[in-house]
């Protein structure tokens, strides 16, 4: 019996998992249909973290192009 495996996610799909991760502290990003895993307390300043990193990485990639 074989068993399914999970894709890798694609690179920009992977960082805004690895932002969220280290900003807010989830485990996925995935729906899993419960509320205390899928509502977060977030900080404010933690929120602006996150945007900024994920506003610098777009920039990067766009000055790669």
């Amino acid at each position: 019996m074989t068993q399914a495996t999970k894709a890798k996610p694609d690179a920009p799909e992977a960082l805004i998992l690895d932002i969220a991760t280290r900003h807010f502290f989830v485990e996925t990003l995935e729906t899993r249909n419960r509320d205390r895993l899928d509502f977060h307390d977030v900080a404010v300043w933690a929120i602006r973290a996150a945007l900024n990193e994920a506003y610098a990485a777009g920039l990067a990639a766009a000055a790669k192009r």
